[in-house]
């Protein structure tokens, strides 16, 4: 068995050399002929795994330690025999962590109130019910446009897309990227937004037209982007317009990196019988990186800011990103995974 795998895949290393031959690249030097004889590739979204890579090479799995797939070519994989593995929901906890630094760390600066906000969630898959669920607990009003989920489970819970759009504070997309979200928000989506409210990308940068936002930005409240269009190329423009701006490292939690590489290890392991790696979990090597419960009851606005960048100092992380935006590639590999915590 021989196993090509983006290097930058954490807790990796030493796991399968056991059983076979392991070759580790960077995700976006993988080339067909590093495939020639490679049974098994375990990449992220910097590995377009189209024809064009793998046509008449012997690959038969993909793991991919990611929620989303859109960087594979899940029909061609179908049609030629190539089993596909995601991670979904293994970034959840880290992005919804995000999302709350973000979010309350943005309102603390512009001193918005919070207290009695819509949020509006669009999108309603693994992220986004970790986010309705802490929105509830911390009281805010929620809002769900997720059509898939209200046609299989009944309308009663969900509403429009411009319904939330009109009525929410707060907007945040958590769609997958299909031919029909691909720039979902663009310049009419943002002219139904109320006046001065919030609006946070952490799903998929080209569920984004860039240019509208950047049109609508001073009708808006805070804006808070995580992920781009022509990513690691950004709109250094566009950056200098929004209140915070990473890059797309929502989901760069300790844990979740530990979650989604046990998913990937476990999906090679099954397919290839390697009965020890079953139920393979990387160690948590590091006491201080076990995710924490943060109890916000009794709280105000304030202390709940401060209580989640003690736990997430986001800021941080945009300040970096602003000093070197062309370091967009080395800034995610060389990023130090944060704890995770968790509200009831």
């Amino acid at each position: 068995m021989k196993i090509v795998a983006d290097s930058s895949i954490p807790f990796l290393k030493g796991v399968f050399e056991p059983y076979g031959e392991v070759v580790f690249k960077p995700g976006s030097e993988i080339r067909k002929e590093d495939l020639s004889d490679t049974d098994a590739l375990i990449v992220r979204t910097r590995t377009r795994c189209t024809a064009d890579l793998l046509e008449g090479t012997p690959v038969k799995i993909i793991a991919t330690p990611t929620i989303g797939t859109d960087h594979i070519d899940l029909q061609w994989c179908r049609e030629n025999g190539v089993f596909v593995q995601n991670a979904p929901g293994c970034k959840s906890g880290a992005v919804m962590n995000y999302f709350f630094s973000a979010l309350y760390g943005a309102a603390a600066r512009k001193s918005i109130p919070l207290a009695g906000s819509t949020l509006g969630l669009i999108g309603v898959g693994h992220v986004g019910s970790r986010i309705e669920l802490v929105a509830r607990t911390l009281g805010f009003h929620v809002l769900m446009c997720d059509p898939p989920r209200a046609e299989a489970e009944g309308e009663a819970q969900f509403c429009s897309l411009d319904y939330l759009l009109e009525n929410s504070d707060v907007v945040t997309l958590h769609a997958p990227l299909s031919p029909e979200t691909r720039r979902m928000a663009d310049a009419d989506f943002f002219s139904k937004m109320k006046m001065g409210a919030f609006f946070i990308n952490t799903a998929r940068g080209e569920l984004l037209d860039e240019d509208a936002l950047m049109e609508a930005i001073p009708r808006l409240g805070p804006v808070i982007l995580d992920v781009w269009n022509h990513e690691p190329a950004i709109n250094q423009t566009l950056m200098s317009m929004v209140d915070i701006a990473t890059p797309h490292i929502a989901g760069y939690s300790y844990q979740g990196k530990q979650l989604g590489t046990a998913a990937s290890v476990r999906a090679v392991a099954r397919f290839f019988g390697i009965t020890e790696l079953y139920e393979f979990f990387p160690e948590t090597e590091v006491k201080e990186l076990e995710a924490v419960h943060l109890d916000v009851s009794d709280l105000s606005q304030g202390q709940i800011a401060s209580l989640f960048q003690y736990n997430y100092p986001i800021f941080t992380d945009d300040f970096l990103f602003r000093m070197n935006p062309d370091g967009f590639e080395r800034m995610r590999y060389e990023y130090r995974y944060r704890r995770e915590y968790y509200i009831d």
